[in-house]
């Protein structure tokens, strides 16, 4: 007898080759055969109708603190995810002194938008070095895998204080002391080591991330580490990928083509299309791929979807910083759309400008034409017509007045979709031109952070309801294809052989979906962070069942109280070699 029998599925391996009808049986964790099976299992799924994947490998996120508390790792598990990578962009709770921990939280809670507060309140903090962290995650069941990268931010400051956190020159001393404590990070079990380098990753201070503007010798010293040992990926967000202005847009894929040929390591960096140069993503495609060519293992890591914000009174919006909003911001929400609605309020905030001036806006401007009001079922590509700058131009009215009433109308809870990058053509042509490039990965969902503005965690869902099923401006993308982009490439780049695949003696993580009823609901905001935070949550329905190593964590969106879930650490040739 097994111990699970999938009964019936359409079977998406993984792999890329076409679905095929069939059973699954698991025993011991592992998946044991797929086919015909006769025998029974002592729970019985049954899938008929039902598309049976791979669980879903996110290798972007900042779960660093929430890990530590939530063993759900909510939202991510209600989107089929089953392994998660953490520590991205240089930022992360690891190597820490105690007069540094409210300094770290900083760091994260401006350049990741988690609550500070949050933050505060729910890490027990009971490591300083890197390995005591990973020991620290290894010791508490949670339902999924994870794994972490060491972040540049945290060692700096932990090596070089205020001089590091000031983003001052490293001398080499301080590059040796740093060299040391990524090598103890990497034997532990890190997955990689992560950087960030653009200037709109800014701390609660207004400070740039620590390591943003490092030399070449720190960061060739910090990536040959990873050389060294063969193991690890190294991660970044290059300057330019926000948006800002560069006056050498391909200085930082120069450097990395290097350091990923002497290493023989991947590095994978953010890629974005931004508004400013809507068509240098494909010249960098284009380069890496020449740099790949050449022996370097470059990938571009990409957004399933455009990276944007959700607008809204419980989250931002254009009238936030306005200084009669900010009279009656403590109100409840539907207590606020009320006031708002009030004829001399309205006349007020309309009237005024910013009290303060939020330091992204000129990367970002209230362009009218880039908000896109959510309905009950989200559009993640919607036209040019669906915007508040053409609702408004068809009512003869000026735009910010038809933003403004449809923010407050009802009880206030009108989200609206802010697309910041990659839809600079209205359309999702480069994307789907991105996803086909095979060096170029899904990944930047960033879930756990940006709780606030932005809810990508996600995107596993979206990729298979809009790039399979339901596009209707362009082309769609096969059911095969967008699975392996989000299960066995994403587990490949970070040397997880035992996942990301159904085939006998792999890890049975799996996804039971009712793919023809697959959709995900309206994001909402939620006060379930410790301290009271607030945060973006998006559930989905159509999950009939998630297991991690065997065991069923999900039905129908709940949780089944099984944490099977364990700390994936990195070793030399891979964490997880298939046995």
């Amino acid at each position: 007898m097994y111990d699970v029998v999938v009964r019936g599925g359409t079977i998406v391996d993984g792999s890329g080759e076409a679905a095929r009808t069939g059973d699954l049986a698991i025993a011991d964790g592992r998946v044991a055969a797929i086919g015909r099976i006769p025998e029974r299992g002592a729970r019985e799924i049954d899938a008929d109708g039902c598309v049976v994947t791979p669980g879903f490998v996110d290798i972007h996120t900042h779960f660093d603190g929430q890990a530590t508390w939530d063993p759900l790792l909510t939202p991510s598990c209600w989107h089929g995810v089953t392994t998660v990578v953490m520590g991205n962009c240089g930022v992360g709770f690891a190597p820490v002194t105690e007069p540094n921990r409210e300094w770290l939280i900083g760091l994260m809670e401006g350049v990741e938008d988690i609550p500070g507060a949050s933050l505060s309140e729910g890490i027990a903090w009971a490591w300083e070095s890197f390995p005591e962290y990973l020991d620290a995650v290894a010791g508490l069941d949670r339902v999924m895998d994870v794994g972490a990268q060491v972040p540049h931010g945290a060692v700096r400051a932990y090596v070089m204080g205020d001089r590091g956190a000031a983003n001052e020159p490293a001398t080499s001393d301080d590059i040796a002391a740093m060299v040391t404590i990524v090598r103890d990070a990497m034997r532990a079990g890190a997955l990689g080591f992560s950087t960030s380098r653009t200037t709109t990753h800014l701390a609660i201070t207004g400070e740039p991330v620590p390591g943003t503007f490092a030399a070449e010798d720190e960061l060739f010293a910090l990536g040959g580490v990873l050389g060294e040992l063969g193991t690890g990926v190294f991660q970044l967000v290059p300057a330019g990928a926000g948006g800002e202005p560069m006056e050498d847009q391909f200085r930082e894929i120069s450097w990395m083509r290097r350091l990923s040929a002497r290493t023989g390591r991947p590095i994978t960096f953010g890629l974005f299309q931004n508004d400013h140069e809507p068509h240098l993503w494909r010249e960098i495609v284009d380069e890496a791929r020449r740099a790949n060519a050449e022996g370097a293992r470059l990938h571009p890591q990409i957004a399933g979807r455009p990276f944007s914000v959700i607008v809204g009174l419980e989250s931002t919006h254009p009238f936030k910083r306005r200084p009669t909003y900010q009279e009656i911001v403590h109100l409840p929400l539907a207590e606020r759309a009320r006031r708002m609605r009030d004829p001399e309020i309205r006349r007020r905030i309309l009237s005024e400008d910013p009290a303060s001036v939020n330091p992204r806006a000129p990367l970002f401007p209230e362009d009218y034409e880039k908000f896109f009001p959510f309905g009950r079922q989200p559009d993640y590509e919607p036209s040019r017509e669906q915007s508040v700058a053409a609702v408004a131009a068809r009512a003869g009215r000026p735009a910010q007045e038809v933003m403004y009433d449809l923010l407050v109308a009802g009880d206030g809870t009108q989200t609206f979709l802010r697309p910041l990058l990659g839809y600079s053509e209205f359309h999702l042509d480069p994307i789907h031109e991105m996803l086909q490039e095979p060096h170029c990965l899904v990944g930047l969902s960033d879930a756990g952070a940006h709780c606030r503005m932005i809810c990508d965690a996600s995107t596993p869902t979206s990729q298979l309801t809009h790039w399979v099923r339901d596009r209707t401006r362009g082309e769609r993308l096969g059911l095969e294809f967008v699975v392996h982009k989000q299960t066995r490439q994403t587990a490949e780049l970070y040397g997880l052989r035992d996942r990301g695949l159904l085939r006998p003696g792999y890890k049975a993580d799996v996804n039971v979906i009712d793919f023809d009823n697959l959709a995900l609901r309206a994001p909402e905001f939620v006060h379930d962070l410790p301290a009271g935070g607030g945060r973006l949550i998006q559930k989905a329905d159509g999950y009939r069942a998630t297991l991690v190593s065997g065991e069923v964590t999900f039905v129908d969106g709940e949780h089944t109280g099984a944490r099977p879930g364990r700390l994936v650490r990195g070793t030399r040739g891979g964490p997880g070699d298939r046995p």
